[in-house]
């Protein structure tokens, strides 16, 4: 398993508990709790999982190409 997917999973576990935690504690309903929390935090999971793709793509960019770094490096 890629270390991208493995951190991906990891931050999912992590977040379906809180969302459930959370919305039980709004709600008060088992089943209410566990269709939120299983809704937000998968889609969220996808998004990590390409916006860390992508942060890799921009760190190799910064290495060979300095204008990249500078942007990187200074926002």
């Amino acid at each position: 398993m890629s270390r991208d997917l493995t951190k991906t999973l990891t931050y999912l576990s992590i977040h379906l508990t809180i969302g459930f935690s959370v919305a039980y504690a709004f709600t008060g309903s088992v089943s209410m709790a566990g269709g939120i929390a299983l809704i937000e935090p998968c889609i969220n999971a996808v998004a990590f999982f390409f916006h860390e793709k992508a942060w890799k793509r921009v760190e190799r960019r910064a290495q060979v190409d300095p204008f990249v770094r500078d942007a990187v490096v200074h926002g």
